[in-house]
């Protein structure tokens, strides 16, 4: 069964609606919470010229009574251990970090879903490629307001040409600015093959990792990953997955996944913190199984639902509440 790669998510963060919305109008930078529009930096920024800017994507989900941010400690956690791939010190403690997201969503006085991105980067350097602890970094954080990043009701992918870096030259587990330089291309390429995002190899052709998410493939009841020797980004929402999945009759894991194993996968799913869990209905121009959300997809979307909501108290340690 043939099916068109037809866009149908729109580019960037959207808020529910379709419509695009702009950040909150304060931000945190260098310690202190200022308007956005005085949150600038100036064009001698080392990271605007070689891409030494580390970030997180965090994600807080409104219950209708309290707004929690969703693995919090876990994004800080991996904030800085992405620096440490490049000796980027971040001059902020963990706690500090967590207490600029929390009081940003306050400060703006969130009361809706929305999307937080704390990052550092090495500040005045001159063109010094020498990065070593000792270069100023300074550090910020912006919120904004989000919907879904892609339809939630299925997305087309299709495997692309550009392949996904290898430790042997860039680290996977960076989430650096400059490395995403590589999912930029990838995603040019899947849009220009009309398809909504892109699948990419790692260098010995195995299945890695979309653009900005992390895939999965259902094959009966097991329900399979690739892992970190696939060049795949560890994110967050994987492991979330990865441990809740068991409890609704699933079987997970992390393996190498084969191009001939995702065409013939009964479903296949995108995790993210942007993406959230996100079907994928058709994959290369055709049908993954019935070219709809299969039931193991469901049942994952639904759990995750529920525990970012605060509706799981199972899970409760996941979440940080911004008020109270």
């Amino acid at each position: 069964m043939l099916v068109a790669g037809a866009g149908k998510s729109g580019a960037g963060m959207r808020a529910h609606g379709g419509k695009k919305r702009k950040a909150y109008p304060y931000a945190w930078l260098d310690g202190r919470f200022v308007p956005l529009r005085d949150a600038g930096v100036p064009i001698t920024t080392h990271a605007l010229h070689y891409g030494t800017s580390v970030f997180e994507g965090v994600r807080a989900y409104w219950s209708g009574r309290q707004l929690y941010v969703f693995r919090l400690g876990d994004h800080v956690r991996r904030l800085r251990a992405s620096g440490r791939h490049y000796r980027m010190s971040l001059p902020y403690t963990d706690g500090e970090i967590a207490a600029a997201v929390t009081g940003l969503c306050r400060r703006n006085r969130a009361r809706e879903s929305c999307y937080i991105r704390p990052f550092y980067f090495v500040g005045d350097y001159g063109i010094n490629l020498h990065v070593t602890e000792a270069a100023p970094v300074r550090a910020a954080a912006l919120l904004l307001p989000v919907g879904d990043l892609f339809d939630k009701g299925g997305i087309s992918a299709g495997i692309v040409e550009c392949r996904k870096f290898s430790d042997a030259s860039t680290p996977t587990q960076a989430k650096m600015g400059g490395n995403y330089l590589n999912a930029i291309r990838a995603t040019q390429q899947a849009k220009e093959s009309s398809y909504d995002e892109a699948v990419m190899l790692d260098t010995g052709g195995g299945v890695s990792e979309a653009p900005g998410e992390n895939i999965f493939v259902v094959k009966g009841d097991r329900l399979a990953t690739p892992p970190a020797s696939s060049s795949a980004l560890m994110g967050i929402t994987r492991a979330s997955v990865l441990e809740f999945a068991a409890g609704l009759g699933c079987r997970p894991s992390e393996r190498a996944i084969t191009r001939r194993q995702l065409a013939a996968a009964d479903e296949v799913f995108l995790t993210g913190t942007a993406a959230e869990i996100t079907p994928v209905v058709s994959m290369d121009g055709r049908a993954v199984g019935a070219g709809r959300p299969g039931p193991v997809t469901k049942r994952i979307m639904k759990k995750y639902g529920e525990i970012v909501a605060g509706r799981d108290p199972g899970y409760a340690r996941w979440l940080t509440p911004v008020y109270g």
